[in-house]
């Protein structure tokens, strides 16, 4: 080998679980980092620990000497709360306080070789701690930072200052600095946490990682998805003969959406508009009404098919008509046999004129089998502020039917609902209908082209466009959506629009009164 290809091979790193053997050059790092506290452990004290836990003792070694290392325990957390001290986490060496069925990874020590600061061995021992509460299924991390920097300070900044002005980057402290910018959090302040810390005043910072992860302990049967498989009807609009005839072809597409193990079915806006023919009026604000009284026997009916074929189903929309007012409602009925209903909110001003068409006054976020999903009629997809309310009320899913006769109508709805994917980061389904209705005045014509969005991040599709119809075509959409990846985007993606929000500067709020 040449001089040239040696030095290329300086460091031979390796992740991996801290063995007794490796106690001696763990003391030298520790009496080295800590020469101002406690130095290093004592060889009893190393024992208790990989004893007590050894898949949580992990150390990175170079060319086979152990250069840094990072411990940690399981706590019951709520057995100690926000107000602890170290040597209560450890017990004064003994570590007793580890409990294989707590819910919380504690880190009690990251340290590393002076010599190999320049290598960002901290942030693998991170992600190598993150890996393990994930795959431990905590809730999180916790872990008390010292704050050595602020013995430059005290005099002049309170502790809660100086962490502000660190977490805002306008000074630097050599552990807080790096914790924060591994994705922890300052729950909070600890006074005495470790009163040998003369550099910190005996102050720390209580951090915390949440696993995005965590799932409650898991049913063995009906327990939440993190991948939901929804299924989108491209609808043909077509003549009927009756309702019976109607609800054929709707059961059709059930069925077969169904067949695909599916959690959901979407159906368009006004996809019922063929029974508009047989009303036999010539007004168009006669027929709809006429229409509506169709729709309490098609909800029911949905339900039906509902719990019959085991799917949540999105029954478009339908006129609704009483106490003299005409609105435009979305059904979800659930394969549990319960149901529920978002209205339209916004009507367009073809709606209002041909039909004298009014808005809903509530929205509603769903809870499903699925998640919390929620529902925006075709025109109210246009108004981001909904959106986003949705979203503030955990909102993974948003199912948009609509109906529009032209393609610049439809690219309205498409563009935005694409919009509204990217700045909730959540999942935006949308569908339509297709063909002509000669004989129905206002919905004579249709253009849709069907599709599910997603955010747009490297987990995603380049083009962040899950899946799409062929415009015009009658057909069904089938695709798996991945919940966990929304989790780790509003965590860690290249821009987190929900968690970025200057909520010091602006606020959305709903205004009408809770009896509308």
């Amino acid at each position: 080998m040449s001089e040239k290809e040696e030095t290329s091979f300086e460091h031979r790193l390796l992740l991996r679980q801290l063995e007794l053997k490796d106690y001696k050059e763990v003391q030298e790092i520790m009496e080295r980092v800590y020469s101002s506290i406690d130095g290093a452990w004592t060889r009893k004290e190393f024992s208790n620990l990989l004893k007590k836990f050894p898949d949580g003792q992990i150390c990175i070694e170079d060319n086979g000497k152990v250069v840094a290392a990072a411990l940690s325990l399981v706590l019951d957390y709520d057995a100690y709360g926000d107000k602890h001290t170290y040597d209560q986490i450890i017990d004064k060496g003994s570590f007793k306080t580890h409990d294989p069925e707590g819910d919380t990874l504690y880190g009690i020590d990251v340290f590393v070789d002076p010599e190999y600061r320049n290598l960002r061995l901290g942030r693998r021992l991170y992600d190598a701690r993150k890996e393990i509460c994930e795959k431990l299924n905590l809730r999180g991390i916790i872990a008390g930072g010292r704050i050595p920097g602020y013995k430059d300070y005290a005099d002049t900044l309170t502790p809660a200052k100086y962490i502000e002005m660190v977490r805002n980057k306008e000074l630097s402290d050599p552990v807080l600095s790096f914790q924060l910018s591994n994705g922890f959090h300052v729950r909070r302040i600890l006074k005495g946490y470790l009163p040998d810390d003369t550099d910190s005043r005996a102050y720390a910072t209580l951090l915390e990682w949440i696993n995005v992860y965590f799932e409650e302990k898991e049913k063995l049967i009906g327990g939440k998805k993190t991948v939901v498989r929804i299924g989108i009807v491209q609808w043909q609009m077509r003549a009927v003969k009756d309702l019976d005839d109607f609800m054929q072809q709707v059961e059709f597409f059930v069925d077969t959406v169904s067949s695909y193990k599916s959690d959901i079915v979407v159906f368009p806006e006004f996809f019922n508009a063929p029974l508009m023919a047989l009303t036999n009026e010539e007004s168009p604000s006669e027929a709809i009404r006429s229409m509506a009284e169709y729709t309490a026997e098609i909800r029911e009916r949905m339900i039906h098919l509902a719990l019959s074929y085991n799917i949540n189903i999105v029954a478009g929309s339908m006129p609704e008509y009483y106490d003299n007012k005409l609105y435009n409602v979305s059904y979800l009925c659930r394969r549990d046999g319960t149901y529920d209903a978002q209205y339209k909110l916004h009507v367009t001003p073809d709606e209002s004129h041909y039909w004298g068409m009014r808005g809903g006054h509530k929205l509603k976020i769903f809870d499903t089998d699925i998640g919390k999903i929620g529902i925006l009629i075709c025109y109210d997809v246009e108004f981001p502020e909904l959106a986003r309310m949705l979203s503030d009320m955990d909102m993974k899913i948003l199912f948009v039917p609509f109906w529009t006769d032209t393609k610049n109508a439809y690219l309205r709805v498409r563009l935005c609902s694409q919009a509204r994917a990217i700045e909730n980061e959540c999942y935006v389904a949308i569908t339509g209908s297709v063909g002509n209705l000669p004989k129905v005045e206002n919905m004579d014509i249709q253009y849709s082209q069907s599709a599910v969005f997603s955010p747009s991040d490297f987990a995603f599709p380049h083009d962040a466009v899950i899946a799409e119809a062929t415009p015009n075509t009658e057909m069904t959409l089938i695709a798996d959506l991945d919940l966990d990846l929304l989790k780790d985007l509003n965590t860690a993606g290249s821009v987190r629009n929900l968690k970025d929000r200057r909520r010091d500067l602006y606020n959305l709020h709903w205004v009408a009164r809770k009896d509308e």
